[in-house]
């Protein structure tokens, strides 16, 4: 038995001596003068042993030691103490939410947001075509959002019970809000347009909507960046441009869609602005965020990677035969719908990812730490 006393327990759930592993835990308080000052006990100090198969936080995508990319456990330069939890366990419950609820959400939120602002400048600028394509649009992507978030949260009144309070300091609460605003000014205006009755009233509403748009197609990226996820954390300065990009780029493929070439001018100009926004946001968050970015090479986060091809794609033909071939603009439109739909489920899934890996969350934590300790 070791002389040095040791405290702590053995966790729930660890093996128990006789089966290869030690009783006691590594986490020792220990008084010999003999050893080094302040010993710290690291996170993942469990020996540098991997996981069993088929216990919480062992091996994760077929790779060595838990670690996502390839990286083998003790490799030389990052020693596995250095990427793991306590024990390899997640140090984050993964989020509950489902793809097709809430990554929807997301994609037709921004979606019928920038619809609205699309349509209220086509008002402005006498193009009627696209302006009843793009209210028409808004409302229904308006519809398919909020069945995506009720059917989320499992009752329709719990989307009510939100409504009871106004909660500045909570995404959601003021999402709530502005979605509740934003609804009924849609819903008027794609009504007058779709009829033709009303039109001064219609041309209201779809100012009010275009006002409201801006915060429906952005508030989402507040709401996701203000989690634990690592990736959709650590990207809270990039994502709410991104997400603007996007919705502005999907708006410009309903409208390139839907309306005559003649009159697809602007939405032909919110493609290309809007897709030249995404890309830089991703390259920029990419570069800043480092290894935390890694999901977004990894699995389903690759959607992110094909959803910026088919927007550039969409884009540049859009701005080049779309202008002169009805066909040429539905294709465009259809690839610009489509990368829009690509990259927020990639970003939904990126941060799945980081979050069920514990290294996306210990490395960042070490390089902060030690970047305070050289300060």
């Amino acid at each position: 038995m070791n002389k040095h006393r040791t405290k702590g327990r053995r966790p729930a759930g660890r093996p128990a001596a006789g089966d290869g592993t030690p009783s006691r835990t590594d986490v020792r308080m220990d008084e010999d003068p003999g050893l080094p000052a302040e010993r710290e006990a690291t996170v993942g100090s469990a020996g540098g042993r991997a996981r069993h198969a088929g216990q919480p936080g062992g091996r994760q995508g077929g790779q060595p030691g838990g670690q996502p990319g390839g990286r083998a456990a003790g490799s030389p330069g990052e020693p596995e103490a250095e990427s793991r939890s306590y024990y390899g366990l997640p140090v984050l419950n993964e989020p509950t939410w489902k793809d097709h609820d809430i990554a929807g959400y997301l994609f037709l939120g921004g979606l019928a947001g920038a619809s609205s602002i699309l349509a209220a400048a086509a008002d402005l600028t006498g193009r009627p075509h696209l302006a009843r394509a793009g209210k028409a649009g808004a409302l229904c992507a308006l519809g398919g959002s909020l069945y995506a978030l009720i059917h989320d949260l499992g009752r329709p009144a719990r989307f009510l019970n939100m409504l009871r309070v106004f909660k500045v300091t909570s995404p959601m609460s003021v999402g709530t809000w502005i979605l509740s605003a934003y609804g009924p000014q849609a819903g008027l205006a794609a009504a007058t347009a779709v009829t033709g009755r009303f039109p001064r009233l219609g041309r209201a509403a779809s100012a009010g909507a275009g006002l409201a748009g801006a915060a429906v197609a952005t508030y989402t990226a507040v709401l996701v960046s203000d989690t634990a996820v690592p990736f959709w954390h650590d990207g809270h300065r990039e994502l709410p441009l991104l997400f603007a990009g996007s919705a502005m780029a999907s708006a410009g493929g309903l409208g390139m869609f839907a309306a005559p070439v003649a009159e697809a001018g602007p939405a032909r100009n919110a493609a290309l602005l809007g897709t030249a926004l995404e890309v830089a946001a991703a390259q920029r968050m990419e570069r800043r965020l480092g290894v935390v970015a890694e999901p977004l090479r990894q699995g389903k986060g690759r959607l992110a990677r094909l959803g910026e091809g088919l927007s550039v794609a969409g884009a540049l033909l859009g701005a080049t035969a779309g202008r002169r071939s009805r066909a040429a603009a539905v294709a465009a439109g259809a690839a610009l719908l489509a990368g829009s739909a690509c990259t927020r489920f990639g970003i939904f899934h990126a941060g799945l990812t980081s979050a069920r890996d514990p290294r996306y969350t210990v490395e960042p934590q070490r390089a902060r730490l030690e970047r305070d300790r050289r300060a």
